[in-house]
């Protein structure tokens, strides 16, 4: 059998081939160009247990291209990866031929190579939320502005109905005004994209079963819903709950030894996306369903209220678990026993 690993890069890639021992058959640095790629690989095809493929942020069109070449592709889990760190000399060969031993070895913490209109209409969501992201730091910066100029205290929603005229009559300086004026244009054309991004995601999961389960949970509405199930795929690649909670960052991240924390462990093992969802969800909740209020304040006796929160979400996780695997509206005695 071969064994073949890709240390993918923005503009090429290492791609190493190895044998049983560990040998490398064939090594070259090819740009990312997939004929390319798939013609070096052709004459090992029927003898390649696997091609191994870094989880990088541009992995999309080497997988689905060696995919549709009849290769058997591995996504490679970057972060569950630890190489010996007495290591005199690493590189990019190194590294790829690092890739292709773990696979030899059955060992290589891989992630799920999700199908590709699936991928497209969870990064639409995730289009969202950049969005998002932006149109608040415009908010935050005519807040701010009006704070320094005059002294005026003004919530998002005010800032998001602010209209040409508004700021006019405010009787800002010139420069002022057309810092604010920028700002407010900003802000409305990112609202019409976000509105336009939340109708195609309603459209797209709107019907899906799974997507009304999730906004029946304390907290979780229709955007909340559209992440976490997006984000989390299908169920059943968890083969525990406690495999989601962890996935969705919600438990903690330390390395214990005869009952002493000894350091922290891989806190970036998990969809960062997952954990915002959740822990926003949490404080949805608390705010407005009793059960999840008095966990709340039972966790923040004894903790704090950054611990609380998480303790929640991580309970809302599992909750969302049992929802998806199930196919069972939230239980709230259930959920809170």
């Amino acid at each position: 059998m071969k064994y073949s690993g890709i240390d993918l890069h923005s503009n090429n890639s290492v791609v190493t081939v190895t044998d049983e021992a560990d040998r490398v058959v064939a090594e070259k640095r090819l740009p990312n160009d997939l004929d390319k790629i798939i013609e070096f690989l052709s004459p090992w095809r029927e003898e390649l247990a696997g091609v191994v493929v870094e989880s990088t942020y541009n992995w999309y069109w080497l997988v689905d291209g060696l995919q549709q070449a009849g290769f058997e592709v591995k996504l490679a889990n970057t972060y569950a990866i630890k190489k010996y760190d007495g290591l005199k000399y690493s590189g990019d060969q190194t590294d790829a031929r690092h890739l292709a031993h773990l696979l030899r070895l059955g060992i290589l913490p891989t992630g799920t190579i999700l199908p590709p209109d699936h991928r497209a209409i969870r990064d639409l969501a995730r289009k969202r939320m950049q969005l998002v992201r932006s149109r608040t730091s415009h908010i935050l910066a005519i807040e701010n502005i009006l704070a320094r100029q005059r002294a005026i205290s003004m919530r998002s929603n005010q800032v998001k109905r602010l209209t040409h005229a508004d700021v006019e009559q405010m009787g800002l300086p010139e420069d002022v005004a057309l810092a604010v004026q920028s700002n407010r244009a900003v802000i409305a054309t990112l609202g019409e994209q976000i509105n336009l991004l939340e109708k195609r995601l309603q459209e797209r999961l709107g019907e899906r079963i799974e997507y009304a389960l999730l906004t029946s949970v304390p907290g979780i509405g229709r955007i909340l819903a559209a992440t976490i199930l997006l984000e989390t795929g299908p169920i059943e690649r968890f083969d525990a709950v406690g495999n989601y909670a962890s996935y969705a960052r919600c438990v903690d991240s330390r390395n214990m030894s005869n009952g002493k924390k000894k350091g922290q462990g891989n806190a970036k093992n998990g969809n960062k996306y997952l954990v915002w969802a959740f822990v926003e969800a949490a404080n949805f909740a608390l705010r407005f369903n009793a059960q999840a209020k008095r966990f709340y304040e039972r966790k923040k006796a004894k903790t704090n209220n950054l611990v609380a929160t998480k303790a929640l979400a991580h309970k809302l996780a599992r909750a969302c678990y049992h929802i998806l695997k199930e196919r069972t509206a939230f239980d709230v005695n259930r959920c809170f026993a």
